[in-house]
């Protein structure tokens, strides 16, 4: 039986999480409620968290929710395919279906797409991120099932996970053969390695700063062939070098805010290669991009912007099966009631204390 009140922790202003005993919705034939068994955390709930994004208030963050099914309304269990107590992970977007881009098979460039964590709690269902103890389900959600034995820790990295095999493997097209460079080693640039080799990369290179040695060490246990840090080695001539003086087929940036990552990459990749261009840089201009380099090397530059069914239906699928450690990148676990705590060591905000991967799980004291 549902309780009639969900805590959840709503962001009221810039730098300013509440905690509120919100009402858990009815449901429709259409909606459902999950209790929420995890939430992660990722770079843009922290740009969320500051008040870097153009959202309202007030809301609940949290936008890679794994949980239980409590209720659902017999439509949306016959179109999701779920039923009470099946474990699923939500995914970020909620599309309206029948604008042109949906129609057209973009359902994550949606002309009225809607994020659950920026829809304010005024608005319907209420419950809409997963920073929760309970979460409302849209009719025109996107679910996928979870094997319930799967912990924890591993099931909510269906997001940066799926983020890899979209933005590294899916919108570059890479094939069994290819070398490709990883520009930032956070968590969706170690996902990106896992997806990489599941799709057959010979070889892959990594870049990062001399402060993620210790990412730089997981890497290599994903797959990374190479690891290169930028502060104290000649990243060019490395890449150059690992890849017999040819570049890399693919290079994606998933680095946050520098700019330099960008102008690099047109050095990394070989002639013909593709860039993919994932690391947002807060609209900053990047100084020193030569455009010619772009017109006589035909690269092929494309920008990548959420993630879609197939990646995230690859990530749980590689998940599942159990054959890369991904339980070294997760390395943190805080009460729902923590979530502040949670987001400033995400963002390096806690003396001694470093974050890759972390999730807020409610109940957890």
């Amino acid at each position: 039986m549902l309780p009639k009140k969900s805590l959840a922790m709503v962001q009221t202003a810039p730098k300013k999480i509440e905690r509120m005993d919100l009402p858990v919705p009815e449901i429709t034939a259409d909606t459902a409620i999950m209790r929420v068994e995890a939430c992660g955390i990722c770079g843009s709930d922290y740009e969320q968290y500051e008040g870097f994004l153009n959202m309202p208030m007030n809301v609940i963050p949290g936008h890679e929710p794994i949980g239980f099914i409590e209720a659902i309304g017999d439509n949306a269990a016959k179109r999701w395919g779920v039923n009470v107590g099946d474990r699923v992970a939500v995914e970020t977007m909620i599309s309206c279906r029948f604008c042109p881009p949906c129609l057209g098979g973009s359902y994550h460039l949606c002309d009225n797409r809607r994020i659950y964590s920026y829809i304010p709690i005024s608005d319907g269902g209420g419950l809409w991120g997963g920073y929760a103890e309970y979460m409302y389900l849209d009719p025109n959600t996107i679910v996928h099932k979870l094997d319930k034995t799967l912990p924890t820790e591993l099931a909510v990295m269906f997001n940066p996970l799926g983020a890899g095999f979209r933005w590294a493997v899916e919108i570059p097209q890479t094939k069994p053969g290819d070398t490709v460079v990883i520009m930032g080693p956070g968590q969706r640039g170690l996902s990106s390695v896992a997806a990489v080799k599941a799709a057959g990369a010979a070889k892959v290179i990594v870049t990062g700063l001399e402060a993620d040695a210790r990412k730089m060490e997981i890497a290599k246990l994903f797959g990374a062939d190479h690891t290169i840090d930028v502060q104290n080695e000649k990243a060019k001539e490395k890449v150059k070098e690992y890849t017999n003086g040819k570049g890399a087929d693919v290079v994606v940036d998933v680095s946050a805010y520098a700019t330099e990552p960008v102008t690099d990459a047109l050095n990394f990749v070989r002639p013909g290669g593709t860039i993919v261009l994932a690391g947002v840089k807060g609209y900053k201009p990047v100084p020193a991009f030569i455009s010619d380099i772009i017109v006589m090397k035909e690269i092929t530059i494309k920008g990548a912007m959420g993630v879609t069914w197939s990646g995230y239906a690859s990530a749980i699928e590689l998940l599942e099966k159990r054959t890369v450690p991904f339980e070294k990148m997760h390395t943190h676990d805080f009460d729902l009631t923590d979530a502040e705590l949670a987001i400033k060591t995400l963002a390096r905000q806690v003396p001694g204390d470093e974050s890759i991967h972390t999730c807020l799980i409610p109940n957890m004291k």
